[in-house]
């Protein structure tokens, strides 16, 4: 199952609709002393590790076969370049705290991805069982290497240079390469003298050696020296900071057309349609920080919220981690470019749409961005919301909205199909009509639909 190939300890697969991880006996050694060290049980207390059933393994009838577990699921499986600045934050300092209380016990991780992290109840744990093995005396940290490209380089850059920086996780799989980091990080970055060892020297140590054979014998480091190096980590990620500027989209609330009353309306028209539907799973696409996607994970709906601004879903995670919301998970989409299927034969990493459908969608204010602001006609949208939810939410922007007029200021009107009769003609196609609503002094309409 996607990169799970990759690792000789074992990997993942599905029977009968249910998630096992196969656990070889090359493995056994590292296994057994995770569970009977008591670090298995403490990173579960801690909610730092996914917990895990274990299954007769003897029944697969494979001779390399040492244990079958079943995880238990993650709701929505995220990526590095879905996370704002302070989930990828977050996750790398639980990635650090593992590595300390594994130390403390005889064992390191010798896989330090951020694939491996995910969230669940809106904090940050490890996924992959397999990442640990056991600690000899005088061995460098293994995943050194990797925890820097999955998570100090591009932390660096997007806090330095850019915060779309994190991107390049689309691009680089396996991480940002330092040589690059180096290359995009701004001189005043050399004068730090954390990310000149971690990252610059690093980097130009990588190059030095890169012909060269090593022999990691010859290089030992003490267990206190290790800890060192992860605690040096710790504090120059704590530093990085990033904030979040009051973008558009960022205080679009503030700014809203919508008069108090309208508003109120909305956010009871919406909880009717919630409360119709009473769905499993919500996203919520074009979110902003999340006041919508709020109805919804209140009500203990499990809730995606979905948006193209990183100030936003800055702002929008900022005040889940603050409230301690925990049936909601902000991500950075553009829904014009979503995640795409990357990495070998494509099937490393899901495409945005390949981990839906989702129970019902949201689309609010949205249709008038995609179909004149990116020239999307109407049968396309509608097409593709097909394929992502069983219902949908949308709300229908007029022409004669002020939001509209903006968009239209600056280019021709060439959208003479953009009416409510052709949207809700297109829409049709793919969707029956199940109740329709016009906000108060508007002509905005929300409507509720059902995939056919």
């Amino acid at each position: 199952m996607q990169s799970s190939f990759r690792d000789p300890s074992g990997f993942l697969f599905f029977k009968d609709g249910l998630l096992y991880r196969q656990i070889n006996k090359i493995y056994k050694e590292h296994y057994d002393h995770l569970m009977s060290s008591g670090i298995y049980n403490r990173l579960i207390k801690e909610k730092l590790l996914i917990p895990h059933l274990e299954i007769d393994g003897r029944a697969s009838g494979q001779s390399e076969v040492y244990k079958i577990i079943q995880p238990e699921l993650i709701p929505f499986v995220s990526y590095p370049y879905e996370w704002c600045f302070s989930q990828l934050k977050d996750a790398a300092l639980t990635t650090l705290k593992i590595q300390k209380i594994v130390l403390e016990s005889g064992m390191s991780l010798k896989d330090a991805s951020a694939y491996n992290i995910q969230f669940k109840e809106g904090k940050p744990l490890l996924i992959d069982t397999l990442s640990f093995e056991k600690y000899r005396e005088g061995q460098p940290w293994i995943a050194y290497r990797q925890f820097c490209q999955h998570f100090l380089a591009p932390l660096a850059l997007m806090s330095l240079t850019d915060v779309r920086m994190s991107q390049l996780f689309r691009v680089h799989i396996d991480g940002i390469p330092l040589d690059l980091a180096s290359l995009l990080l701004p001189k005043k970055s050399w004068l730090r003298f954390s990310l000149f060892c971690h990252i610059h020297l690093h980097s130009r140590g990588q190059k030095h050696f890169a012909d060269k054979q090593v022999n990691i014998q010859r290089h030992k480091v003490s267990k206190l020296s290790l800890l060192g190096i992860v605690e040096n980590l710790e504090k120059t990620i704590q530093k990085l900071e990033w904030n979040p500027k009051g973008t558009e989209w960022a205080n679009y609330y503030e700014n809203t057309n919508y008069l108090p009353e309208a508003m109120e309306q909305k956010k009871s028209i919406m909880n009717d349609y919630l409360q119709r539907i009473k769905p499993g799973a919500v996203w919520d696409i074009g979110a902003n920080t999340g006041l919508f996607s709020r109805l919804a994970s209140d009500k203990k709906l499990f809730t995606i919220s979905f948006d193209a601004d990183p100030s936003a879903v800055e702002k929008n995670y900022l005040e889940c981690v603050d409230k301690k919301e925990t049936h909601i998970l902000p991500l950075i989409l553009d829904l014009t470019n979503p995640s795409p299927a990357i990495g070998w034969a494509n099937q490393e990493r899901k495409s945005f749409s390949e981990r839906g459908p989702a129970d019902m969608l949201f689309a609010l204010a949205l249709i008038h961005h995609l179909a004149i602001s990116n020239n999307l006609p109407f049968d396309n949208i509608a097409l593709y919301f097909s394929k992502l939810c069983r219902y949908l939410v949308i709300e229908f922007v007029s022409k004669n909205d002020s939001k509209v007029l903006k968009l239209l200021s600056t280019r021709e009107d060439v959208f003479k199909d953009y009416t409510q009769e052709s949207f809700e003609k297109s829409f049709k196609m793919f969707f029956s009509i199940e109740a329709s609503n016009r906000l108060k002094d508007s002509e905005r309409v929300l409507y509720l639909m059902k995939g056919l």
